[in-house]
Order: structure tokens, then C-alpha cells, then sequence
């Protein structure tokens, strides 16, 4: 298994490690709900140093952008990111990332730990505009810190005034005494906070400062496990469950992310374009259980006579509320906010509602 920077620190601390793409990662070190809670409450700290990162340069960097991404680029003012997804010319999704517009004709992506090899050979064979292509995944780290506190305790590291970047806004300074970390009000926790770009040599320095001006502040490590359950009662889709090569995005909600804009001819735009304009037969849904259950990926969604009308594609237990919430695709007629779907858990037909 590869390892980050922080991997031996991971396991002195007692972290529960597990493979996940090919890295040996921390699954959980005091548990799901308490850290789950810290991230809501206080502040935590992930280790998402097996995310991938590419940059794009050059002259035709923007064309290239416009033609691979559904999003609107050209509207992506420098120090700004924005979400977008790369099309699979299938109707479907290669992968979901960030766009990072960093200085004129170099842009930055961020993209999933478990798709790197596949993006970066769908990068390189649709790059019939001759872009400057780098793959910078094994030369970067990368940690998210999260919560309500994590800014407050970030601005005593650095001279950097955090307050003066809006969300998703971004710059590259001082940190904890390393030169040339990106600081980024990014996160995938819907809790707030940075997300921290560095070499990898200055991974421990950087963990230390951290966690030694965190103590006030109740700072604790995050695993994966909270990092699913974050996210997950956000409604943050994750690849591989909510999103795939076989959702669009236009089922799947993203159609605020895929933009048809005069010259913009990205890849399936034609199909999508359709989508948006005919509808869609099935859509991805948030849901709520009425009673105490666990909604699992795969688990059926039925109506009232218990027909079959979706999947779940994500689901789990919330830890302070105990209530079970998920997502998954359903017949467009069951996916208005307020509609009221069944999961199939047990041989049973839970009642849910569809909620925003």
C-alpha cells in the first residue's frame, strides 16, 4: 500500500487503518460520532494526502479546460475554485474535481484519490489542444481542517488574513514557518474550514504546529469514516456511490455545475443539453427515515405498493440525532421535496421522506 506523510503518525496515535485507493489510511481513531461531533463542534483534522492533483498550463490551457470540464471556466477568476466534473462522452461522469485558477494559463485540479490513474489518462487522451500537463499527485499533501473553530485557530499560524477569503477562494503563503502552502476555504464537511496544499517534507512541521495550537481549540484527528458521515449529512455526493460513468450529471443535480454557455463545447454537451431541456427519467435524491434504520448502499426504494422505483446509493445513522438519512436514485415522480418513498431495509418497507 502507498502511504502519505502522516502515515506513521496515524498509527502511533492508535488510528483504526484500512486500504483505501491503494493507500494505507486512518478509518477512525476515537470513533465515528466523537469525531464526527469534534468536526460540527470544535475542529478536526483530515489527512486527505491521497487526493490527486494536476496542473494545466499553458497557452491553450483554458480551451482544453472548456472542452474536458462541464463547468464554465472562463468565468473562474483567479485565486477562485469551482466544482465541475469531467463528462465521460457516455452520459456519465469520468470523475467529479476542483478547478483551481492559480495565475493566467495555470490552473490546478483536484481530483478523487481513487480515480488518478483514469483521470489522468482521460486528461492526456482528450488533449488534442496541446496543454502542459503535470501530474503532481505523489509531490503533494494535503490536509483538510474542518469546523467552526479551524479558522480561528488556522489565523494564528499564519499572516495571512483567512477573513479575506471568501469560499472557495484561495492563496498561497506562509504557514506554520513553510513558505508556499495553498489555503484554500474548501472542504468537504459542510462544517467550514481550510484545506492545506504543501510538499510533503513539510507534512510533519505542518501536523505538529497544528495540533500543538489546536489543544485550546479541542482539535482532534478525523478518519474516513467521519469524513463519510460529514459529508453525507451535507449531501456531498461521493464518486464511486452517488456519482459514476453511469449517471449523468443532470440526474444526479449537477446541472448547476454543467453550464451551456455561448462557445463552450464541452464533451457530451449535446446529450446533456437534452437532458436538461426533455427531463430525466430517474434523479438523485436526499432522504430522511421516519423510523429508527440504517438505509445501506444498494438497498431497494419502493413505493407504497413496494414497487421497486430506485436504489440507495449512499446512506448511514447521524450520531447525534440517531436519525437515518441517505441518498439514491428514484423515479423523477418520487423526487419532488416532500414525497414519500420506502427503503427496503430487513425485508422491510421503511417509510422516508425526500428532503432538499
Amino acid at each position: 500500500m502507498k502511504t502519505t506523510p502522516f502515515t506513521n503518525i496515524h498509527i502511533a496515535l492508535g488510528a483504526k487503518m484500512h486500504e483505501f485507493a491503494g493507500y494505507n489510511m486512518p478509518i477512525e481513531y476515537s470513533g465515528i460520532t466523537d469525531e464526527h461531533m469534534t468536526v460540527r463542534n470544535a475542529v478536526g483534522v483530515f489527512d486527505v494526502s491521497h487526493m490527486g492533483e494536476f496542473w494545466v498550463k499553458g497557452p491553450n490551457a483554458l480551451a482544453f479546460l472548456q472542452k474536458v470540464t462541464s463547468n464554465d471556466v472562463s468565468a473562474l477568476p483567479m485565486g477562485k475554485a469551482q466544482y465541475a466534473c469531467f463528462p465521460n462522452g457516455k452520459g456519465g461522469i469520468v470523475d467529479d474535481l476542483l478547478v483551481y485558477h492559480f495565475e493566467e494559463n495555470k490552473y490546478l485540479l483536484v481530483v478523487n484519490a481513487s480515480n488518478i490513474e483514469k483521470d489522468w489518462n482521460w486528461c492526456v487522451s482528450n488533449n488534442s489542444e496541446g496543454a502542459e500537463l503535470e501530474n503532481a499527485s505523489d509531490w503533494m499533501a494535503q490536509l483538510a481542517v474542518q469546523g467552526p473553530k479551524a479558522t480561528e485557530m488556522l489565523q494564528k499560524l499564519t499572516s495571512v488574513d483567512l477573513s479575506q477569503i471568501p469560499y472557495y477562494g484561495f492563496t498561497t503563503g506562509d504557514f506554520a514557518g513553510v513558505d508556499n502552502v495553498i489555503l484554500s476555504n474548501t472542504g468537504y464537511t459542510g462544517a467550514g474550514g481550510f484545506e492545506l496544499y504543501f510538499y510533503p517534507e513539510a507534512g510533519e512541521k505542518i501536523w505538529n504546529a497544528l495540533f500543538s495550537t489546536g489543544v485550546e481549540y479541542g482539535i482532534k484527528p478525523i478518519g474516513l469514516g467521519a469524513r463519510d458521515s460529514l459529508r453525507l449529512e451535507k449531501g456531498f455526493t461521493l464518486y464511486g456511490n452517488d456519482i459514476d460513468d453511469t449517471t449523468s450529471p443532470i440526474e444526479a443535480g449537477l446541472g448547476w455545475i454543467t453550464k451551456f454557455t455561448d462557445g463552450k463545447h464541452f464533451i457530451d454537451r449535446p446529450l446533456l443539453e437534452k437532458q436538461k431541456a426533455e427531463g430525466v427519467s430517474r434523479k438523485l435524491v436526499r432522504f430522511e427515515l421516519k423510523e429508527r434504520g440504517i438505509p445501506r448502499h444498494g438497498y431497494e426504494i419502493v413505493d407504497e405498493s413496494g414497487t421497486k422505483i430506485g436504489e440507495v446509493t449512499s446512506g448511514t445513522m447521524l450520531p447525534d440525532s440517531k436519525k437515518g438519512i441517505g441518498m439514491g436514485y428514484v423515479a423523477t415522480a418520487y423526487s419532488k421535496p416532500g414525497a414519500t418513498i420506502f427503503i427496503q431495509i430487513r425485508a422491510k418497507n421503511m417509510e422516508a421522506t425526500v428532503v432538499k
